[in-house]
């Protein structure tokens, strides 16, 4: 069973962890809130997007979360403007079976060719000729059918065809990484997960128990959201307020510490926000904050 180890740094283990064929940093980066407002739209501040990249890079980013249904196609435009020719060892991560319409509404866009279509849009939009991942993000249904197959196998032939360097999944249930794993290689999965919501525990300790990175997306809570289970929680608060850091540092901290394997991409539009988030990894949480904190949960 996953659990807090007692100490500080030496508890992580490790400050990288393998994405498929890249070792990263543990800590990434998630452009999603580059777009304009619920991922859709362009940013208020074109200028300010390109310096938080290029930012991230300088400050030891090298796995970068995407999209190129977030805008759509604005994120995507926004890492390439910013960052060709990328560095050496960045990997870029993106995920397909999503579309966005004119009004921002997501729609299902993923039949087999469907997601061959949206990886190599993420390519040509990138400027790349492979990327570090893909994620086919599901339903989150759990459900394990002759449909869940077919898209398994498209995104497999995108990979042997050199499109990826690896195949990951996203709103996955425990079963479905199973069987997906009894066919293939799966290099990372990415669900919500973070200190007010820990449903995903188990699949957590199955990817750690294979090797496969482990992403949580929205580790800080919903952006945006009024009702932060996460940020607006008192025992957060009052856990950072006695160490003198922020209430994001303490929950991203908080997901470091829980396992090797867990990879965090919280994004941000706010080039101080990115520094404060990166500084998590220096972040001491003594005992009692572990015990308060463990009391986080919705």
């Amino acid at each position: 069973m996953i659990a807090h180890r007692p100490g500080g740094k030496s508890a992580d283990m490790t400050s990288t962890y393998a994405l498929g064929q890249l070792q990263v940093r543990r800590s990434g980066y998630g452009a999603m809130q580059l777009a304009g407002q619920f991922a859709f739209g362009t940013p208020p501040d074109r200028a300010s997007a390109i310096g938080v990249l290029q930012a991230a890079i300088a400050a030891g980013v090298d796995h970068i979360d995407t999209a190129q249904y977030y805008g759509p196609g604005v994120v995507n435009d926004l890492i390439r403007d910013a960052l060709y020719p990328y560095p050496d060892g960045l990997a870029i991560v993106s995920k397909v079976a999503v579309r966005r319409d004119d009004s921002g509404a997501v729609l299902p866009f993923d039949d087999p060719d469907q997601l061959r279509e949206g990886i190599e849009d993420n390519l040509r939009s990138l400027r790349v000729g492979q990327l570090a991942a893909v994620n086919l993000r599901l339903a989150g249904d759990g459900r394990v059918d002759a449909r869940f197959d077919d898209q398994l196998a498209a995104m497999v032939a995108a990979r042997d065809e050199g499109l990826i360097a690896g195949v990951g999944l996203s709103n996955v249930g425990l079963e479905q990484l199973r069987h997906a794993m009894a066919g293939t290689d799966i290099v990372c999965v990415q669900n919500m997960f973070h200190l007010a919501d820990r449903r995903d525990a188990p699949l957590l300790q199955e990817c750690l128990g294979r090797g496969v990175a482990f992403v949580p997306f929205c580790p800080l809570g919903w952006p945006r959201g009024r009702d932060n289970p996460v940020l607006t929680s008192p025992v957060v608060i009052g856990v950072a307020a006695r160490l003198g850091v922020t209430p994001a540092q303490v929950a991203l901290r908080w997901l470091l510490r829980l396992a090797p394997n867990v990879l965090l991409i919280p994004g941000t539009g706010s080039v101080a926000h990115l520094r404060e988030n990166m500084a998590a990894e220096d972040v001491t949480l003594d005992e009692e904050a572990l015990r308060q904190l463990d009391g986080v949960v919705t």
